[in-house]
């Protein structure tokens, strides 16, 4: 075989082996993309998204888009071509798979927290909402999970409203705690519960629960344990319902809170203008940072978005590449974005706080 033919040849087998070994062997890196946007004031799947029965409702128009980010799930490998691609496209990003799912985390256990993270974002955005228009919101301690194993495994169960520990009245979930370690493990402690199934009736009755406290597992001095752990489940004065499925995760908070709001008030809090956003929020009407803004700004652009509310923390991320024709608007509280609404409605634009990069 002469030489430049046998060089070609071996050449062409080494492309192919590179082309081969780049489609089969995987890289630890995981990709985001734009996701879905959703209208908070508008239907999903044939349904509305905020459905409030109880209250008086008011027409709205316009948009309060929620936004999502599309990643690649936990047990997926990525290979070096897609990698590439990955890097290369402008509406796509590719970052380290740790950064998605931090020590080894499991495409169940992403789903199961992402669907936690989700469920306590819902309920955040309700009690901001009703804060910020002045309506009272209720509260109870709760068994929030009982421990597999546990002293209380078969007697209390998730859900069960906790109404006195040893006669104590329970007025917060670190009540339960401070209560049952005044006992030695082996002793008997008694709850005054409403089970789950009552728990949000009137004057549901109550019934008085004995578990014999089991010593803690942790290091340090032993102290008796129950084997749940207790939270707060808010009680709201009528009904609101978050009809959103295959979406998880906190992100979403900001915007259902002020599509709660504009259900809930004869002004109409867009005036028909196209705002779409982001941002965690907590029960007092304070927005946190999300990640994936840029895939999260060009998803909402996308579709139209004329306005972006950004969480102050994720402004100067978002500034960096900011899609053409859409304006970033930076927020702290949901009181900074109903202030904004406002300009936007009235047209102060101008006014408007805005992200910078630097």
């Amino acid at each position: 075989m002469p030489r430049r033919t046998a060089t070609l040849l071996a050449s062409t087998l080494t492309l192919i082996a590179l082309l081969c070994a780049g489609l089969l062997l995987p890289v630890p890196y995981s990709e985001m993309s734009p996701g879905p946007t959703v209208n908070t004031l508008g239907e999903h799947g044939g349904e509305p998204v905020l459905q409030i029965t109880g209250r008086k409702t008011y027409k709205t128009t316009g948009h309060l888009n929620m936004t999502t980010v599309r990643v690649t799930s936990a047990d997926y490998s990525m290979n070096l071509v897609e990698v590439v691609a990955g890097w290369l496209a402008g509406d796509q990003k590719v970052v380290e798979h740790d950064t998605l799912y931090p020590s080894g985390q499991t495409a169940e256990q992403a789903d199961q927290e992402n669907a936690e993270e989700f469920t306590q974002s819902q309920d955040s955005a309700k009690v901001a909402a009703l804060k910020e228009l002045g309506i009272p919101v209720g509260s109870r301690v709760i068994v929030s999970a009982v421990v597999k194993g546990g002293a209380s495994e078969g007697l209390l169960h998730a859900g069960d409203a906790i109404k006195a520990v040893d006669g104590t009245a329970v007025k917060a979930a670190s009540d339960v705690a401070e209560l049952v370690t005044k006992h030695q493990p082996g002793e008997k402690v008694v709850f005054t519960v409403v089970p789950a199934k009552d728990a949000g009736k009137k004057n549901a009755a109550t019934k008085d629960v004995t578990i014999t406290t089991k010593k803690s597992d942790d290091d340090g001095k032993a102290r008796a344990v129950v084997g749940i752990q207790a939270g707060v489940e808010h009680t709201f004065p009528f009904k609101i319902d978050i009809k959103l499925a295959d979406v998880g995760g906190p992100s979403a908070g900001l915007m259902f809170a002020l599509g709660i709001v504009d259900k809930l008030t004869p002004t109409d809090l867009t005036d028909g203008k196209f705002v779409a956003g982001t941002g965690t929020i907590d029960d007092d009407g304070k927005v946190g940072p999300i990640g994936g803004i840029d895939m999260k700004t060009i998803g909402a652009r996308s579709k139209g978005a004329q306005y972006f509310l950004t969480p102050s923390d994720n402004c100067a991320e978002a500034a960096k590449d900011t899609p053409s024709g859409l304006r970033l608007v930076k927020v702290k509280t949901i009181d900074d974005a109903m202030a904004a609404l406002k300009k936007i409605r009235t047209g102060d634009t101008a006014s408007l706080p805005s992200c910078s990069a630097g």
